[in-house]
């Protein structure tokens, strides 16, 4: 993901490449995409494979995928990806994935594994994202003697199940 002055916002490989490799090929596809009018299609080829990209506000969208992929499936990957973003900061901008770009990522991963969609209803992403973000604030809260507590009714609750 990439805004109109060409700064890297969000990256998320699905092949091994060196870092000065990776570089290269951003430069290269920001030119590009950044170089093309608005009312061009969003879809190129470049290379040995075939550039998906689609502009949202002022944030670009990209994504590179094999010839033998469909271009309208990953469109609207990109398109459920940024509806993702849009219910979770409402109304996404680019100053939300700067400034949370770890939620941005953990979206991303629960959408997306391997490069392939792993779970196309929006809402048990949105479900699975919540109650991590649930998770995360329980977590502070339970330290020291709470977590010895917890630790131990858990295992008496699972010493009680076994011996029945």
């Amino acid at each position: 993901m990439d805004c109109r002055q060409g700064k890297l916002r969000l990256q998320k490989w699905y092949v091994p490449l060196s870092d000065k490799e990776k570089k290269k090929i951003t430069r290269e596809l920001v030119q590009t995409v950044l170089a093309r009018k608005p009312k061009m299609c969003s879809f190129l080829e470049w290379r040995d494979l075939k550039i998906v990209y689609k502009r949202y506000a002022s944030l670009y969208f990209c994504c590179a995928i094999e010839d033998q992929d469909n271009e309208l499936i990953t469109l609207e990957i990109i398109h459920r990806y940024v509806e993702l973003l849009d219910k979770y900061f409402g109304s996404v901008c680019e100053l939300d994935i700067i400034f949370n770009f770890e939620k941005a990522y953990f979206i991303l991963d629960e959408f997306l594994l391997g490069g392939e969609a792993q779970e196309t209803s929006k809402k048990n992403v949105l479900k699975a994202i919540e109650q991590a973000d649930l998770l995360q604030e329980v977590r502070p809260a339970l330290t020291g003697k709470a977590v010895i507590i917890i630790i131990n009714i858990l295992a008496y609750f699972h010493f009680i199940f076994l011996h029945k």
